[in-house]
């Protein structure tokens, strides 16, 4: 009797063993664990947020910036007046921008006007054939839709808070990289400089002159005057 409970528990102390090991064994390679899969989509979500691109507000002054600055030169188009040109100038960093996408910008310029920050503008290269998705992604959090974008837009504008953005793609075919470009600028400012364009165009569509009625082919010419 006494053999048959030592054997009876054996058999049970090495199926509470087995139970123990199954329990502790990883989960199989083909099913990551979610909670990690969730912490990468986070990191890889946090990426695309331009918020650290704006190192000072917009409207601080030239000599207030937090981190130093040198001029870059621009050739300006012919269509800008002198004194459009004398406001307006871009300064990149001295030393490293910040990061965006992930990786730091191929481009990173903060501009002023009236040595006021105006605007911010940057840019990255992405891999040419992954280039719609990652932007379709970028613009559906920037915009704060629930999925990405199923169309290949190549521009997505809005704004967040008083911070207004517009970003575009630009692929040549061919090129095995595209360019993601982006602009920040004051919300407010942005909104004004589009009521004032749109009050232009409104006067200037009122006083075109209204097309002259076309002359019967069969009535004699008018007398010059």
């Amino acid at each position: 009797m006494r053999e048959i409970l030592s054997a009876h528990a054996r058999r049970t102390a090495a199926a509470g063993l087995l139970l123990l090991a199954a329990c502790a064994s990883p989960p199989p390679k083909d099913h990551p664990p979610e909670a990690g899969s969730a912490q990468n989509d986070a990191a890889a979500n946090a990426s695309f947020d331009w918020h650290p691109l704006v190192v000072a507000p917009f409207g601080t002054r030239l000599v207030d910036s937090p981190i130093r600055l040198h001029e870059v030169l621009f050739f300006r188009e012919q269509s800008q007046g002198p004194a459009e040109i004398e406001s307006k100038d871009c300064y990149a960093v001295d030393g490293t921008p910040p990061t965006f996408i992930g990786q730091t910008p191929d481009e990173y310029l903060m501009c002023f006007e009236h040595d006021r920050l105006d605007h911010i503008d940057a840019s990255v290269r992405i891999a040419a054939d992954d280039a719609p998705r990652v932007f379709g992604r970028a613009c559906a959090l920037w915009l704060g839709n629930a999925q990405p974008l199923t169309k290949a837009d190549d521009a997505c504008e809005g704004r967040n808070g008083d911070i207004a953005f517009s970003a575009r793609l630009m692929a040549a075919p061919g090129e095995s990289t595209a360019e993601l470009l982006i602009t920040l600028s004051d919300a407010a400012k942005a909104d004004a400089a589009k009521a004032d364009a749109a009050k232009a165009d409104a006067a200037e569509s009122d006083t075109e002159p209204e097309p002259a009625a076309p002359r019967d082919p069969g009535s004699p010419p008018s007398a010059a005057p």
